[in-house]
């Protein structure tokens, strides 16, 4: 069967007047109908840029090469006449920030009846119903007064959860949602993620998580992919990665995440140093500064990405212990 993405060899650059930062490196990704896949990785791996560059959505400065296929058609530097006749329909994208997202020139029921009516070819009576209907399953209280209102009416986690609605509308066949879960309190955390799975599992769409919460992963994906300096550097399934981590990158994570079978008293780990500068990565492995099993070898010789069992993949020179 055709996947539903199929990255290939990726590469996103970014020219600036102090040079050349490579933000994504060699990335290889496969997701079918159905799978949710969620990328983790401190603030600036290169997460979201990696699914800026399949939306088409680079900044100026920005270029992408390598292969983006969407449904066996290869998608990359397309025109926007072009993009624009998936994303928004086949592909949505949640951004992270809301506020900068919405225009806040427009009404909420401007901006949800424009998506259908451009995407669908909905009347804009039917299409003002289906966007009431999406807001009030997103969790927003009384839609039908609410959908009148300005962006800056709306609370921070209200203008996310718009977002949402915005992104559902026309049931896309891929949704990459950045953050979903930002400036929500629990109780929504918890509807949007029930929302989210309720559309894989009833519309067989595919369902890409870009987030710092583990806890996020752990409850929602199949598979994850660890990204560290523009490159994954662990990727397999989510219970086998939680369960046994290859990576020490992927280790210290797991390792600075609250768990509720601790003992009180004690405290979180964390992963000493900062990432590196993109625009000078090393020669070797881009985690050994922070590494507590750097070798020598890791700091000449960057780590390939191998297949090391059934779906699981690690970049790293350390021996696997039996």
């Amino acid at each position: 069967m055709i996947p539903v993405l199929d990255i290939e060899g990726l590469e996103t650059r970014f020219a600036t007047p102090d040079g050349e930062v490579r933000a994504v490196s060699d990335i290889n990704l496969r997701l079918g109908e159905g799978e949710s896949l969620g990328v983790v990785g401190e603030s600036g791996s290169g997460k979201t840029q990696l699914f800026l560059s399949v939306m088409g959505l680079l900044a100026r400065n920005g270029r992408a090469t390598g292969r983006i296929r969407y449904r066996g058609e290869d998608i990359l530097n397309r025109p926007a006449g072009e993009l624009n006749k998936i994303r928004g329909n086949k592909m949505s994208m949640v951004f992270q920030d809301p506020m900068t997202s919405l225009n806040p020139y427009l009404t909420i029921a401007r901006q949800m009846t424009e998506v259908l009516i451009e995407h669908r070819g909905t009347g804009e009576q039917e299409a003002r119903t289906q966007a009431i209907s999406m807001l009030d399953r997103v969790g927003i209280p009384e839609a039908d007064k609410r959908i009148d209102m300005y962006p800056h009416e709306f609370s921070g986690g209200m203008r996310q959860r718009a977002m949402i609605a915005m992104a559902l509308l026309c049931g896309p066949e891929l949704l990459i949602s950045d953050e979903p879960t930002t400036a929500l309190d629990v109780t929504i955390q918890a509807q949007i993620l029930d929302l989210m799975s309720a559309l894989r599992r009833d519309t067989g769409a595919a369902l890409v998580i870009i987030t710092h919460d583990l806890g996020v992963v752990a409850g929602l994906c199949d598979q994850v992919a660890v990204m560290y300096a523009g490159r994954i550097v662990e990727s397999g399934p989510v219970r086998d990665i939680f369960y046994r981590p290859l990576h020490p990158y992927t280790e210290g994570l797991l390792r600075s995440m609250p768990r509720l079978d601790s003992a009180i008293t004690e405290s979180l780990a964390s992963i000493p140093g900062q990432p590196p500068n993109l625009q000078a990565l090393p020669p070797g492995c881009a985690f050994c500064d922070r590494c507590g099993d750097v070798t020598e070898r890791c700091r000449v010789e960057m780590p390939a990405l191998r297949e090391i069992g059934a779906n699981r993949a690690r970049a790293c020179h350390r021996e696997i212990a039996a």
